[in-house]
């Protein structure tokens, strides 16, 4: 879908192949797609050690090194999540410091296996068929300025996750990081008949059975708002 159009019903809604569809009503569950560095090796490793989530994809580094990347509640989160599992786990934070929560902060910093690398940014990913190392500098653009490797299985982006929303700025309320906005205990949203479900109205827990759940909500939604709305 390119485009909605929600200002009569029934609505609209514009596909990539040129389609047009008119519905009663329209359940928007497009997701939320993880934020990555924007290196070149991220695309190259995908599936081979780079992932977006510990929780999918961690039991598969059980006794094995691996990084995770960022230093807010997430990246604690799955830093002490990976630990459980993981020889040994890196946290890379560019920033001298951890943004999570002062909780989060004590949690990770009271784990032997975590070791967290401040000031420090990935420039680089290197392996043969599977992911080996990360290039790593900290310090970066100062007199200090240090370029070194870490030897690791797994590489773990945990930096957040965007909303694909875009073809609906202006046409639903979205929060400030562009997530749809429901109204509490239930999937519908600020335009009466419209119904969100799964990652794209979820800033918080971003997993597949609690997506699974909120589309079971959305589809009982939708159901009730027709039965209610006959035309």
């Amino acid at each position: 879908v390119t485009d909605v159009d929600f200002s009569n019903r029934p609505f609209v809604a514009k596909i990539d192949d040129g389609t047009v569809v008119n519905a009663e009503t329209i359940i928007i569950c497009s997701g939320a797609s993880a934020k990555y560095l924007g290196l070149a090796d991220e695309k190259t490793f995908s599936g081979r050690g780079v992932s977006a989530c510990a929780t999918c994809d961690g039991f598969f580094y059980r006794g094995k090194t691996v990084a995770v990347v960022g230093g807010g509640d997430t990246a604690c989160e799955e830093a002490s999540y990976l630990a459980n599992l993981a020889k040994k786990v890196y946290m890379i934070v560019r920033k001298d410091y951890l943004r999570a929560s002062k909780a989060m902060q004590n949690r990770v910093e009271g784990i032997d296996n975590i070791e967290i690398l401040y000031n420090t940014n990935t420039v680089g990913l290197s392996g043969e068929k599977t992911l080996k190392k990360a290039q790593l500098v900290r310090f970066a653009g100062t007199e200090i300025e240090e370029h070194f490797e870490i030897d690791i299985d797994g590489f773990f982006l945990a930096i957040g996750h965007h909303p694909n929303t875009e073809f609906l700025a202006g046409k639903i309320e979205l929060d400030d990081k562009g997530f749809i906005v429901t109204k509490n205990g239930t999937t519908s949203t600020s335009v009466e008949g419209v119904f969100a479900a799964g990652d794209v109205a979820d800033p918080n827990y971003q997993q597949a059975i609690v997506a699974a759940g909120s589309g079971c909500k959305a589809a009982l939604d939708a159901e009730r708002f027709i039965a209610n709305h006959r035309m």
